[in-house]
C-alpha cells in the first residue's frame, strides 16, 4: 500500500501519514540492530514510534458546501426609488460587491466557497421565480460552526507530530572578523541557554569558520541549527562558545585579538599561527557570548517578541534588559521593499562582544558580574536568526494587539510589513556601547530554498540543517512521539596536582574483556554528513591544575543496556610545542562509568582516575588490583544527561514491560500474577513519565485485553481506565476528551493491516460484563464511574478497531470507484454491543435525572458511537441501536432527557450519508429522517423553550446543510430531500395549534424549513397534499400566510422595536444580542463576532478594508466600534440593548449587509408563495384537489397578503404575470359577488401602488387595473360593479395617502403622491401607451383583449374605460380640492360647503359615499344656519336612498315618487338603474338603504325646510312620508303628519295675507376678477343669503374671506357699481370683486316688460320658491354722464341663468347665462306711471274673504295713495310730465311714444281717483283730515298736469 493514501469517496477511509524522524541520530544503535522479537515491549517501542499514523479520514464528518449565494440589492418603495436612482443603485451596488467577494471581509455567508461545487442558481435547475429563501435566512451557515455547538461535540485535534512548541528558531553563522585577522581556523557551538535556571536547553550546534586571504571569511558550510523553544522568555539566550587550535607554548597567545596595539598581527605571526594551526588538532576555549532572545517585558507575547538587544525584537522597547550583554546599535539597514518581501523574522545580528575566555572559565563565571574586567575580542561574530512557526500554533499566535502572526506559509502574507521591522526609528538614540548590531534581511536572498515548517512535514528542511534535540522533550508532560536513545556526556572539571595540558578521549565499550578491543561505533560526530565515531575528544585546558570543559559529547546507546556496557574515559596530556612532528599526547589515565547503574542518574557524577587498564575492570572482585591517581580520590566531575525514548527511567513501567515480555513470549509460569502485580502498580506511576510512555503502555494494556484470559482482561481493562482517568485529569486545557488520548485513538492507534488481533471484541466483551455486573447489582467500585467517563475513549477505540478490520478484509480487492461493504460483526459481539448500548442507556437515563453532568457526555458519546458504526456496520443494525434508544426515552419527557435525546439525534443525523440511509424494512425509507420529524414535531410541543428553539435549530441546521451540500444539487437529490422531510408538514397540518403556540423566532425556523421543503417537492406530491381535505389545504395556505407575516420585511426606519409574540423566550438567560428580527438566530453570533474585530491598527488598505471605509457614522467620535461600547453607550442612553441600538451599533458594511440579506430572504419567501399560490391556482383549474371552489379563499387570502405587505420591485415584476393567468383561470369565481371583499382589496392595493415613487412598480399598477378591466368587461360586459368598487378603494386610499404639501410660503399645493396617482389614472385610459405597458409587464400584446366565451367580439371598451378613469379622477379632483382648503375651511363657509358637494358628486356612483358627504354638507349648513341648504341635502340623501329601493321594486314608493321628489332637489337622478344596487359591496351599499332610513331624512328635510319658512316646500315632503304610514297603518303617526300639515298649510295662509310681502332670502351676484383668486377668476356667482343680510353685510363678509387669502402682494378692491366689467382693463396684481343686489324672477314673469318690478304688487299664491333666474336694472345715461335728467335717464336690466336652482345643495350657483335689454328714457317713464297704476289696480281688485280684513286693506292703500296723489311727493308724475312734455324733449319724441306716454297718465289719474272713491268709503272718523288732504292733493295734480295735457280736466 502506498505510503501516502488519500482519502476519497471510494471508501477510503483511512489516510496514512507518514512519520519525519528528526535525525539519522535516532536509528537504532546499528551494533545492535538484531531482531527485536524476542523483545516484545521493544519491539511495540519501536514500531509505536516509527509506524506512520493511521487517521480516519471520515470520523469527523467531511462536508463541502456550495459556493455562497450572491445577494441582489432589492429595490423598495423608497424616498429615491426612480428608476435613474435605481440603476445608479445598481452601479453602485455592482462594484461594491465586486469589491466585497474578496477574502478580507468575511464572507457574505459565512460559508466559504469551495470550487468544486458551484451553486448553480436555481433557475437553471426548475423555474423556480426568486431564489430558495434558505441562504439569505441563513447567510453565514457555517457547517463546522454549527456541529462545534452540539454538546459533547468531538473536535479534531490538530495533528502534532512533534509535540513541541510554536517557535523555533534558526540560527545560521555569516561570517566571523576580527580586527587582527584572520588567519587560523575557529569552530564554535551555539545552543539555547536559559540564564536563570544555568541550565542547557537544546543540544549543541557546532560550526567552522576556515580562514582565507579575505579579511570577512564565509562559513564553510551552509549548515543552519534549528532550535525549537516552548515560550519566549526574558531568560532563554543563545550561548556562544569559540574554540581555537591550542595555542602553542612561546607561540602566539590568543591575547593578539584583544590588543589594542598593533592592532593588525604582523606578518611574522600571521605565518606562525597558520603553520601552527595546520599540525595542531586539538582546540581549546576562546572566547564566549550570551545573546538574549528576548526582552523582559515582552516575554508574555506568545511566539514572537523580542528585546532590542535580540534578534527577535518585535520592537525597540526602551532600555534593555540589565543583565543582557549587548545593546543594539539599530543600524536596520532597510528599504520598504526589502521589507515587503521578507518574510518576516530574518534579522541579521553582528555579536562583537565577544568576552575572552579567562583560564579554566566555569559556568558559574559566565555569571560573573566581574567579567568585563576582561578585556574583550576585538572581532564580529555575524549571525542571521530566524524565527519560524510550526503551522498548528495557530490558535495560540494571536498577539495581544489581535492581530494574527501569520504562519510562514501562509502565502497571502496579509500583513506585509514584519513586526520587528519597526524599530529603525530609534537610531537618533546612536549606539550605547554598540556591541551588538541587528538588521533585518531579505530572507530569500539569503536562503534560497527556505524552511517551510509545517506540522505534519519538515522536508522543506535543508538536509544540511541540524536540529538540536530539545532537552525539555524528556521533562514535559506529553508522550514521546520519536524514537531516540542517546547519552549527552559532559566532562566538567578534573583536578590534579600538578598542572597539565590535558584532554579527555571518550568511547562506549561492550563489556571490560579487553581493553584492546576496539570500543562501539556510537559516538555522534562533529561534522554533518560522517557516520558514528569510535571515539571522542574534548578541548585542552592549557597548563591547568583544575581543568574545565565545556563539551558535549553525544552518545548513540544500544537498544538493550546490559551491565556490561560502560563509558571509558582517557585522559591525555599534550606537550605544546613546536617540535619536527605534531605533538604526541600521552596517557594520564582511565575512568570507567557503567551505564546501567548510572544512566537514571540525573546529578553530576564524581569518579577516580585508574592509572592502569587491567582485564574485567568492571567487576568489584578487580577493585583491590586496581592502582588510582591522586590517592583514589573521585577527582574527574562529569554529568551525563539520557535522552531516551526506549528506556523508561520508572522501575514500575520496566517491570511492566519485561512482564509483559515473559506473558507474551510465555517465558513466565501460566498464572501470572507477577504480571498482575505489575499491571496494578502502573497506577502508582509518576504522571509525567506515565504520559511519556503512554501509547505503547496503551497498545500492551489492548493487547492483554485481547487474547488475555478473563482474569488478565479484567485487570488490564482496569488499569487500562485508571491510567486514561489519570491523563484525563492531568489535562490542562480542561477539554472533555483528552488530546493525547484523541491523538492516540485517532493517529496512533492501529491493527497494523492486520497483523494484530482486533481488539473490539475483547473489550467489549470485558467492558459488557463490567456493565452487566453493574445493571445486576454487583458492587464494581468507583471504577465503573471512570468507565463512563472515560467511554468516549473505549467506544472510539471499538469503532477504529472495527474499521480497521473491514479495512484490511475489503479494501485490497475491491474494484475502484465501489463502496467498502459493510462489515459483518459475528452475532455474539453484537449481541455484546447491545448488551453494553443497552446498560450505558440505562446510566444515561438514571443519572439524567439526577442531573448529572456525566450522562449528558455519555449520551454524546453513545450518539458519536451510533454514528461511527453506521459507516462501518450494516445500517440497520445501527438503527437497532437507536430504535433502542428511542425506546429507552419515548415520548415527551423531562427536559434534561429530552435534551439528550435531541443532542443524539443532531450528532447521528450529521452523518455525511445521512440522506442515503435505508429505512427499517427495505420498503421504508429513510429510517432516521423519519425519527428526527417524529421527535422534532413532539419537542415543538414541548413545555420547555428552550427545547423547542433547540429542535427548531436542528431543522434548520440540516436543511441548510443538505441545501449548501455539494453532492446534493441535482434537481433529484433536492427532490429526494424534500421528500423525506414532507411528513413533518402534514404533522403541521394536523397539529396547527403546536405551531400556533411558537414564538416568532420558532415560527420563523419552522416556517422557512416548510418552504424550503416545498420548493423542491415536485407538482404531484403538492398536490397529494392538497388532496385530503378542504380544511388541511386552508391551513397549508395559512402556513404560507404565516410566512409572509413573519418575513416580512419592514425597513429598519419602519419599526425597530419589534416585539416577539407573546411567548417569548425570556427564561433562557442571556441569550446573544439580537441584531434582526427576521434572519436566524445563528446571525446574532455571526454579527457579534464580526463587531468585536477591532481596528486594525497595521495594514495596508486592503486588509483594513472593512474597517477604512469612512463613513458618516464611523468619522463621529460617539459612533462605537465594537459591541461591547454599542451596549454600554445603548444602556447609557437608557433606550436599552433594542435591536435597534444594535443595528446602529454595527460598522456600516456589516449593517448594509444586514438589510440586504432580510430583504433578500423577504424577497425569496414573497416569490416562493407566489409560486406556490399559482401551481395551486393551476391544480384548483383542473379540480383535482379539495378546495372551497366557490371562494377560492386559499388563493385570494394569499394574494391578498402578498399586496399588502412591503414587497420589492423584484417580487412586482413577477408579480402582475402570475394575477393574470389565476384571473384568466379562476375570473368567474374571483369577480364574482362572493369574492367582492378580495376585489376591493387587490383594487385598493393596485391604488395604493399607482401612488409609487417606483415608476416600474407604479406602471405595473396600471396594468393590474386593467386586468380588473378585463376581467369586468369579459364576465360582466361592463364595469359598473368594478367602477364601484374602485370608487370606494380610491375613497379609502385618499384618507391614506397625502395628497398635499406645505410650500415654502406655508401654503399647500398638490402632493407628489396625488400627482403620481393622476397619472396613473390617466395612463389606465390611455389607448396608445397600453401595448407598451402590456409588454414590459411580460404579457402578450393582446392580453386586454376581452371576448366572452361563445362570443367573437371583444367587450374591451376604451370609451367605457376612460370614463371609468374621469370617474376616479374627478374624485381625486374633488378630494384634493377638499385638502387644499384644509385651512380655510373655518374662513371660506362657501368654498367648504361646495368642497363638501363635489366630493358628493364625485362619489355619486357609491350609495354610501354619496350619502356620507351629503350629510356632511348638511352638517356644514346647518353650521352657518342655512337651513334651505340643509334641507336640500337632507331630501337629497333620501332621494338616494328612495332611488335605490324604487330600483329594487323595495318601498311604497314607484317612479312617480321620484320624479316629484326631483321637482323639490333637482340634483335628485331621474334614471333609476341597477347601479345602486351594484355597490353593493361589502362594508357598502343597500344593506343601510332603507324605507326607514329614507324616513328619517325626509323628517329630516321637512325639519329644515320649516326652519327655512319654505313651507310650500314641507306640505309637499309630508306627501311622500304618509303612504309610508299608510302602507303600515301607522294611525298615529298619520294623525301626526296630518296635524303638521295643517300647521303647514296655515303658516303659508299667514305669509300670502302678510300686507309685507314675505321674503325668504336675499340674492346677490358677485363677479371675481383677479388671478388671485385661481379658478373663481372672471366668474360671477350668485350667492343666497338670510334675509336680513344686507348689501353692506355681504360686502363685508366677502371682504373679510379674500382678504385673508391675498397675502402681501395682493389687494383686494371692490367696484363700486354694477356696470358691466371688462377685465382687460382692470389694473393687473389687485384683485376685484363686484357685488349687486339681484331679484329672483317668477316663472311666468315678463322680462320685456318696461314696468319697475315691485314684488308686493305681484299676485302671491302658494307656489314653489324655486329661482334659477335672477335680474337687476342699472341705470345709465348715453352722454356719458352717470346721472342725468329723466330725459337722458336709460335703463339696463340684465337677466341671470344660474347652474341649477335655488334652494340648492349650496349656497352659490355659478351664472352660466347672462342676457341684458336696455329701455330708453321715455319708456322708463311710462313703465314708472305703469307700475304705479298697477300696484294701485291690484290693492283695489283684490278679493278680500271678509270685512275683517278691512284693516290691512286700508292700510295698504293708505300707503299707495299717499306715494301717488300728495302734492309733496308727485314730484314722480309731475317730474315726467315736466321732462317729456315740455319744451325741446318734447319735440324729440315719436307720436306714438307721446301718446303711450299720455294714456298712461290718464290712466294713472283715473285709477286714482277710483281709490280716493273707495278710501272714503273705508275711513272712520279719525281718517277724515287725511283723506282731506288726498283730495286736495289730486286736485292740485290735476290741475298741474292740464298744463301739459288739457285733454285731462274733459277726462277726470
Amino acid at each position: 500500500m502506498a505510503m501516502e493514501e488519500c482519502a476519497s469517496s471510494e471508501g477510503h477511509r483511512f489516510r496514512r501519514i507518514p512519520r519525519q524522524l528528526c535525525s539519522a541520530s535516532l536509528e537504532l544503535d546499528p551494533l545492535l540492530n538484531e531482531n527485536l522479537e524476542q523483545w516484545p515491549h521493544l519491539n511495540e517501542l519501536v514500531q509505536c514510534y516509527k509506524a506512520d499514523w493511521l487517521k480516519d479520514e471520515g470520523k469527523y464528518g467531511h462536508y463541502e458546501n456550495v459556493a455562497a449565494t450572491n445577494f441582489q440589492n432589492q429595490i423598495f418603495e423608497g424616498p429615491d426609488t426612480d428608476i435613474e436612482t435605481e440603476m445608479r443603485l445598481a452601479n453602485v451596488r455592482h462594484s461594491k460587491n465586486e469589491d466585497a467577494t474578496e477574502d478580507h471581509i468575511p464572507s457574505t455567508s459565512g460559508r466559504q466557497a469551495s470550487d468544486n461545487g458551484l451553486y448553480v442558481p436555481s433557475k437553471v435547475l426548475n423555474m423556480h421565480y426568486g431564489e430558495s429563501s434558505l441562504p439569505a435566512y441563513e447567510p453565514a451557515f457555517d457547517w463546522e460552526n454549527e456541529r462545534s455547538s452540539i454538546f459533547g461535540q468531538r473536535m479534531p485535534e490538530t495533528f502534532t507530530a512533534q509535540y513541541s512548541s510554536g517557535l523555533k528558531i534558526t540560527v545560521k553563522v555569516l561570517s566571523l572578523s576580527f580586527q587582527a585577522g584572520l588567519v587560523e581556523p575557529f569552530s564554535g557551538t551555539i545552543c539555547l541557554y536559559n540564564r536563570e535556571r544555568r541550565e542547557k536547553l537544546s543540544e549543541d550546534f557546532y560550526f567552522r569558520v576556515l580562514p582565507s586571504e579575505l579579511q570577512d571569511v564565509t562559513v564553510s558550510s551552509e549548515r543552519r541549527g534549528i532550535l525549537s523553544l516552548d515560550t519566549p522568555s526574558s531568560s532563554v539566550c543563545l550561548l556562544i562558545q569559540l574554540e581555537k587550535p591550542a595555542t602553542e607554548e612561546g607561540g602566539v597567545t590568543p591575547s593578539v585579538y584583544s590588543r589594542k596595539e598593533p592592532v593588525h598581527l604582523t606578518e611574522r605571526e600571521k605565518q606562525k599561527l597558520q603553520v601552527w594551526s595546520r599540525i595542531m588538532p586539538y582546540r581549546e576555549s576562546f572566547a564566549w557570548a550570551i545573546i538574549p532572545l528576548f526582552e523582559n517585558n515582552n516575554a508574555t507575547v506568545a511566539g514572537g517578541a523580542a528585546s532590542p538587544s535580540s534578534p527577535l525584537a518585535s520592537s525597540v522597547s526602551g532600555s534593555s534588559s540589565q543583565d543582557s550583554f549587548g545593546e543594539p546599535n539599530s543600524k536596520s539597514t532597510l528599504d520598504g521593499k526589502l521589507a515587503h518581501y521578507s518574510s518576516g523574522s530574518s534579522v541579521i545580528v553582528e555579536i562583537s562582544n565577544l568576552n575572552k575566555v579567562k583560564e579554566s572559565y566555569t559556568e558559574d563565571s559566565l555569571q560573573d558580574p566581574k567579567r568585563k574586567v576582561h578585556k574583550p575580542v576585538k572581532g564580529v561574530l555575524r549571525l542571521e536568526v530566524e524565527k519560524l512557526h510550526a503551522a498548528h500554533t495557530d490558535a495560540d499566535n494571536i498577539s495581544e494587539g489581535g492581530s494574527v502572526i501569520n504562519d510562514l506559509n501562509d502565502a497571502g502574507d496579509r500583513f506585509s510589513e514584519p513586526s520587528y521591522v519597526k524599530h529603525h526609528g530609534n537610531g537618533v538614540e546612536g549606539p550605547r556601547n554598540g556591541n551588538l548590531k541587528y538588521s533585518s534581511i531579505d530572507r530569500r536572498e539569503l536562503h534560497k530554498n527556505g524552511p517551510n515548517l509545517t506540522a505534519e512535514n519538515h522536508s522543506d528542511y535543508n538536509c544540511d540543517d541540524f536540529q538540536a534535540f530539545d532537552f525539555r522533550t524528556m521533562t514535559r508532560s506529553e508522550p514521546f512521539s520519536q524514537l531516540f536513545h542517546c547519552l549527552y556526556v559532559y566532562p566538567l572539571t578534573v583536578s590534579l596536582s600538578r598542572k597539565r595540558n590535558l584532554f579527555i578521549r571518550v568511547e562506549l565499550r561492550k563489556d571490560d574483556v579487553d581493553a584492546r578491543k576496539q570500543p562501539l561505533e556510537a559516538l555522534h560526530p562533529r561534522d554533518p554528513g560522517t557516520l558514528l565515531q569510535k571515539w571522542a575528544h574534548t578541548q585542552i585546558a592549557i597548563g591547568a591544575r583544575t581543568a574545565c570543559y565545556h563539551d558535549e559529547i553525544k552518545v548513540c546507546l544500544p537498544v538493550l543496556l546490559t551491565p556490561q556496557h560502560h563509558l571509558l574515559f582517557t585522559f591525555f596530556h599534550v606537550d605544546l610545542q613546536m617540535r619536527l612532528e605534531a605533538p604526541k599526547p600521552v596517557i594520564l589515565g582511565y575512568a570507567v562509568l557503567p551505564l546501567s547503574n548510572h544512566i537514571q542518574l540525573q546529578s553530576d557524577v564524581s569518579l577516580p582516575i585508574l592509572r592502569e587498564l587491567v582485564p574485567h575492570y568492571l567487576q568489584d572482585s578487580g577493585k583491590e588490583r586496581l592502582d588510582y591517581l591522586e590517592d583514589g580520590k573521585h577527582v574527574f566531575k562529569l554529568r551525563l544527561r539520557l535522552c531516551s525514548s526506549l528506556f523508561p527511567v520508572n522501575e514500575r513501567i520496566r517491570d511492566f514491560f519485561l512482564e509483559y515480555d515473559r506473558h507474551t513470549l510465555r517465558t513466565s509460569p501460566p498464572w501470572g500474577s507477577e504480571l498482575l502485580e505489575a499491571i496494578n502498580s502502573l497506577k502508582n506511576v509518576e504522571s509525567t513519565v506515565l504520559l511519556q510512555f503512554l501509547q505503547p503502555i496503551l497498545n500492551m494494556l489492548l493487547h492483554l485485553i485481547g487474547d488475555g484470559g478473563e482474569t488478565l482482561q479484567v485487570a488490564a481493562f482496569r488499569a487500562m481506565v485508571n491510567i486514561l482517568t489519570r491523563v484525563q485529569q492531568e489535562s490542562t486545557d480542561g477539554a472533555e476528551r483528552n488530546r493525547f488520548l484523541v491523538n492516540y485513538v485517532d493517529y496512533a492507534f492501529d491493527d497494523f493491516g492486520g497483523r494484530q488481533a482486533p481488539v473490539y471484541p475483547g473489550l467489549s466483551t470485558v467492558w459488557g460484563s463490567l456493565a452487566r455486573s453493574k445493571a445486576k447489582g454487583y458492587r464494581v467500585g468507583p471504577v465503573y464511574d471512570d468507565v463512563l467517563a472515560m467511554a468516549w475513549f473505549f467506544l472510539e477505540l471499538i469503532v477504529k478497531s472495527m474499521a480497521l478490520e473491514q479495512r484490511h478484509l475489503f479494501y485490497p480487492n475491491l474494484p475502484f470507484g465501489e463502496d467498502v461493504p459493510p462489515l459483518q460483526l459475528k452475532e455474539g459481539v453484537f449481541r455484546c454491543i447491545i448488551q453494553l448500548f443497552d446498560c450505558l442507556l440505562t446510566e444515561v437515563h438514571e443519572r439524567c435525572k439526577k442531573g448529572l453532568s456525566l450522562a449528558k457526555r455519555l449520551n454524546s458519546s453513545l450518539a458519536f458511537f451510533c454514528y461511527d458504526l453506521l459507516s462501518i456496520i450494516e445500517p440497520r443494525q445501527v438503527f437497532e441501536l437507536v430504535s433502542l434508544y428511542m425506546d429507552k426515552f419515548a415520548g415527551v419527557c423531562q427536559s434534561v432527557l429530552h435534551d439528550c435525546k435531541l443532542t443524539f439525534l443532531q450528532i447521528i443525523c450529521d452523518h455525511d450519508l445521512f440522506v442515503e440511509m435505508p429505512g427499517r424494512d427495505p420498503s421504508d425509507r429513510n429510517y432516521l429522517s423519519s425519527v428526527l420529524i417524529q421527535e422534532i414535531f413532539l419537542t415543538l410541543d414541548h413545555d420547555d423553550l428552550s427545547q423547542r428553539a433547540k429542535a427548531a435549530r436542528i431543522l434548520v441546521a440540516l436543511m441548510c446543510k443538505h441545501e449548501f451540500d455539494s453532492r446534493y444539487q441535482k434537481r433529484e437529490d433536492k427532490l429526494y430531500i424534500a421528500q423525506l422531510y414532507f411528513p413533518l408538514i402534514g404533522q403541521i397540518l394536523d397539529e396547527m395549534p403546536v405551531f400556533y403556540n411558537l414564538n416568532a423566532v420558532e415560527k420563523r425556523e419552522v416556517l422557512v424549513v416548510i418552504l424550503q421543503i416545498v420548493r423542491n417537492l415536485d407538482d404531484a406530491s403538492l398536490v397529494k397534499a392538497w388532496q385530503q381535505s378542504i380544511a388541511r389545504t386552508r391551513l397549508f395556505f395559512k402556513l404560507l400566510e404565516e410566512c409572509l407575516l413573519h418575513f416580512e420585511h419592514k425597513k429598519p426606519t419602519d419599526s425597530l422595536l419589534m416585539g416577539c409574540s407573546s411567548r417569548s423566550p425570556d427564561g433562557e438567560g442571556p441569550v446573544s444580542p439580537k441584531y434582526s428580527d427576521r434572519l436566524s438566530p445563528a446571525i446574532h453570533t455571526y454579527l457579534s463576532e464580526a463587531s468585536r474585530q477591532e481596528v486594525r491598527p497595521q495594514g495596508t488598505p486592503e486588509n483594513g478594508y472593512l474597517w477604512h471605509k469612512v463613513s458618516p457614522q464611523l468619522s463621529s467620535p460617539n459612533q462605537p466600534y465594537s459591541l461591547r461600547e454599542a451596549l454600554q453607550q445603548a444602556q447609557s442612553s437608557r433606550i436599552g440593548a433594542t435591536t435597534r441600538a444594535l443595528r446602529e451599533s454595527l460598522h456600516p458594511i456589516l449593517r448594509q449587509k444586514l438589510e440586504l440579506w432580510e430583504e433578500n430572504l423577504s424577497t425569496a419567501v414573497s416569490l416562493q408563495v407566489l409560486e406556490m399560490t399559482e401551481k395551486f391556482s393551476v391544480a384548483a383549474a383542473s379540480h383535482t384537489i379539495a378546495t372551497d371552489y366557490a371562494k377560492l379563499d386559499c388563493i385570494t387570502s394569499i394574494l391578498t397578503g402578498l399586496f399588502s405587505r412591503s414587497q420589492p420591485l423584484a417580487f412586482w415584476k413577477v408579480l402582475f404575470p402570475v394575477i393574470y393567468n389565476i384571473f384568466n383561470l379562476h375570473g368567474s369565481v374571483l369577480m364574482a359577488r362572493e369574492n367582492d371583499r378580495f376585489l376591493k382589496q387587490v383594487a385598493f392595493h393596485l391604488l395604493r401602488l399607482a401612488v409609487f415613487r417606483n415608476d416600474s412598480i407604479r406602471r405595473r399598477a396600471v396594468i393590474g387595473l386593467q386586468i380588473l378591466v378585463r376581467n369586468s368587461f369579459y364576465y360582466f360586459m361592463h364595469t359598473t360593479r368594478l367602477r364601484v368598487m374602485l370608487t370606494i378603494t380610491l375613497s379609502e386610499l385618499m384618507s391614506d395617502v397625502q395628497v398635499t404639501q406645505m410650500k415654502s410660503d406655508g401654503s399647500l399645493e398638490e402632493s407628489g403622491e396625488a400627482k403620481r396617482l393622476r397619472r396613473s389614472l390617466e395612463e389606465m385610459a390611455d389607448e396608445d401607451r397600453s401595448e407598451e405597458l402590456v409588454k414590459e409587464c411580460g404579457l402578450s400584446g393582446n392580453a386586454l383583449e376581452a371576448i366572452p366565451e361563445g362570443s367573437i367580439d371583444n367587450s374591451w371598451s376604451w370609451s367605457e374605460v376612460k370614463h371609468l378613469s374621469e370617474g376616479l379622477l374627478q374624485a381625486l379632483d374633488a378630494g384634493l380640492e377638499h385638502a387644499l382648503l384644509a385651512s380655510l375651511v373655518t374662513v371660506d363657509r362657501y368654498a367648504a360647503a361646495e368642497s363638501f358637494y363635489k366630493l358628493a358628486m364625485a362619489y355619486a356612483s357609491v350609495p354610501d359615499l354619496h350619502i356620507m358627504w351629503l350629510l356632511h354638507l348638511c352638517d356644514a349648513h346647518q353650521e352657518m344656519q342655512s337651513w334651505a341648504e340643509a334641507a336640500q341635502c337632507a331630501v337629497a340623501v333620501a332621494g338616494v336612498i328612495m332611488q335605490a329601493l324604487v330600483g329594487r321594486n323595495d318601498a311604497v314608493w314607484t317612479r312617480e315618487h321620484v320624479a316629484s321628489l326631483r321637482k323639490i332637489c333637482p340634483i335628485v337622478s331621474g334614471d333609476v338603474t341597477a347601479e345602486a344596487s351594484a355597490a353593493e359591496v361589502e362594508g357598502y351599499g343597500a344593506s343601510k338603504l332603507t324605507v326607514d332610513s329614507a324616513v328619517k331624512y325626509l323628517q329630516l328635510a321637512n325639519k329644515l325646510f320649516s326652519q327655512a319658512e319654505l313651507h310650500h316646500f314641507c306640505a309637499n315632503i309630508l306627501e311622500f312620508i304618509i303612504p309610508v304610514y299608510k302602507s303600515r297603518r301607522s294611525y298615529g303617526q298619520l294623525a301626526k303628519c296630518h296635524t303638521s300639515l295643517t300647521n303647514i298649510y296655515e303658516s303659508i295662509l299667514e305669509q300670502e295675507s302678510s300686507p309685507i310681502p314675505f321674503i325668504d332670502a336675499t340674492y346677490y351676484r358677485v363677479g371675481f376678477y383677479g388671478d388671485r383668486f385661481g379658478k373663481l377668476d372672471r366668474k360671477e356667482y350668485v350667492y343666497r343669503e338670510p334675509r336680513d343680510v344686507r348689501l353692506g353685510d355681504i360686502m363685508e363678509k366677502l371682504s373679510h374671506i379674500y382678504e385673508s387669502r391675498m397675502g402681501g402682494s395682493h389687494t383686494l378692491h371692490i367696484i363700486p357699481d354694477s356696470r358691466q366689467v371688462n377685465a382687460e382693463e382692470l389694473q393687473p396684481g389687485v384683485c376685484y370683486l363686484q357685488i349687486t343686489a339681484v331679484d329672483p324672477v317668477m316663472e311666468d314673469e315678463d322680462l320685456g316688460s318696461r314696468r319697475e318690478r315691485i314684488f308686493s304688487l305681484s299676485t302671491g299664491t302658494v307656489r314653489a320658491r324655486v329661482f334659477d333666474r335672477f335680474l337687476f336694472d342699472t341705470p345709465f345715461t348715453k352722454n356719458g354722464k352717470t346721472q342725468g335728467g329723466l330725459e337722458d335717464q336709460w335703463k339696463r336690466r340684465t337677466v341671470l341663468q344660474t347652474e341649477g336652482s335655488f334652494p340648492a345643495l349650496v349656497n352659490r350657483l355659478l351664472v352660466v347665462k347672462s342676457e341684458s335689454l336696455e329701455f330708453s328714457p321715455v319708456e322708463n317713464a311710462i313703465g314708472m306711471i305703469e307700475t304705479r297704476t298697477a300696484a294701485l289696480r291690484n290693492e283695489l281688485e283684490e278679493p278680500r274673504s271678509s270685512d275683517g280684513d278691512q284693516l290691512p286693506r286700508l292700510q295698504s292703500l293708505q300707503r299707495i295713495l299717499q306715494g301717488s296723489v300728495a302734492v309733496q311727493v308727485n314730484s314722480g308724475v309731475l317730474s315726467i310730465c315736466t321732462a317729456f312734455l315740455s319744451g325741446e324733449p318734447a319735440t324729440r319724441l315719436r307720436s306714438q311714444e307721446l301718446q303711450q306716454l299720455i294714456a298712461a297718465l290718464l290712466e294713472f289719474m283715473a285709477v286714482c281717483k277710483r281709490a280716493i272713491r273707495v278710501h272714503f268709503r273705508l275711513i272712520g272718523e279719525e281718517d277724515q283730515d287725511f283723506h282731506t288732504q288726498l283730495v286736495n292733493g289730486f286736485q292740485s295734480l290735476t290741475a298741474e298736469l292740464s298744463h301739459y295735457i288739457p285733454a285731462i280736466l274733459s277726462e277726470l
